[in-house]
């Protein structure tokens, strides 16, 4: 064998040996990927939210086949894995086996708190509730006596999603749940205490529904700051059809008053219908990505036996203003880990 010969085959040897460690490490790492192609997790995933945590993200969706709260978790934001259930079990003042919208923010290496949605056995209404654990992965447990956000003249809340604001406190936002019962919808905001379990002063009303194209409802608020503004997304309209869309108002202060866009930000194109209960995520180069979920096409509606996939694409945030490319079908960049 030449010595040239001999160099391509150790070099080949290392090569191989150092794709199967980096297969190894860390519980499988991803494959090799430049593109990805949508829905990035084809399954029943309504109402994702994605959690970055290290070197891992996770994502936390609705109740379905996969518990209470199914959680997946992924190296690259494109392959994900199951997990398992997030949420150990229901608190007393909760009735199991409808629950919404999860939400976690970390408080701590070993503390994260999980805001999420159920109903609650003495107002019959959907209320927030809030369960801590050690892992991103849970189990996490729930021990209040009561809902840590009810309006329950309001129709209940849902819709929970934390918020850090540039001087490190925190905020909880919410829907209220109007819309069950003949009344408006609006998104609040109100400060947490240190460990996240509870709500400090008074809530603050930010937008209301009101524009042609949110119909009775906005939900899902997610409150993204760049630059010297505050962004406020929100989806509005009917969750089961092609009206379901992503929109967004901006402020210079967190309390407002916040303006809304003219037109939605994220609609339905094509094969990508109802899109909506967006989350914002960064990947390793700081690139942020839009988080959503949408029906298919001839699949929409739980009578028609249809499901909510999670879709992911590039959004920015510039002068006041949400840059979106449209929603994508075909291969795209791929995150950055």
């Amino acid at each position: 064998m030449t010595w040239t010969a001999r160099c391509v085959l150790v070099l080949g040897l290392c090569v191989t040996a150092l794709a199967g460690f980096n297969a190894r490490a860390g519980g499988g790492g991803p494959p090799m990927t430049t593109t990805y192609t949508n829905p990035v997790l084809d399954d029943n995933v309504p109402d994702p939210f994605v959690l970055k945590v290290g070197s891992w993200y996770y994502a936390y969706v609705t109740n379905g086949n996969g518990g209470d709260v199914p959680v997946h978790r992924s190296r690259d934001l494109v392959h994900w894995s199951y997990v398992g259930d997030a949420l150990a079990s229901q608190p007393r003042w909760a009735r199991g086996g409808l629950t919404w919208a999860p939400e976690v923010m970390a408080f701590g290496p070993n503390r994260f708190v999980l805001y999420y949605t159920t109903r609650d056995v003495l107002s019959e209404r959907q209320c927030v509730g809030a369960a801590v654990a050690r892992s991103p992965e849970g189990p996490f447990t729930d021990a209040s006596e009561r809902p840590l956000v009810c309006q329950a003249d309001l129709g209940g809340s849902i819709d929970a999603s934390p918020f850090q604001d540039k001087d490190g406190q925190r905020y909880l936002l919410w829907k209220n749940d109007g819309n069950c019962c003949n009344l408006s919808t609006g998104i609040y905001l109100q400060k947490l205490s240190a460990d996240g379990l509870a709500l400090v002063g008074k809530e603050t009303l930010l937008i209301s529904n009101g524009a042609l194209w949110e119909g009775a409802v906005i939900e899902a608020p997610t409150l993204h700051y760049s630059d010297g503004f505050y962004y406020l997304l929100y989806s509005g309209a009917s969750y089961d059809n092609e009206t379901y869309a992503v929109g967004y108002a901006t402020s210079r202060a967190l309390t407002g008053p916040y303006t809304k866009a003219p037109e939605p930000l994220v609609v339905t194109s094509g094969r990508v219908v109802g899109p909506g209960h967006q989350s914002v995520v960064q990947d390793g180069a700081g690139q942020t990505w839009l988080v959503y979920h949408a029906w298919t096409l001839g699949a929409v509606g739980d009578a028609n036996g249809g499901q909510r996939s999670m879709r992911l694409d590039r959004v920015g945030f510039k002068n006041g203003r949400v840059i979106f490319g449209g929603v994508t079908l075909t291969p795209q960049p791929a995150p950055t880990p």
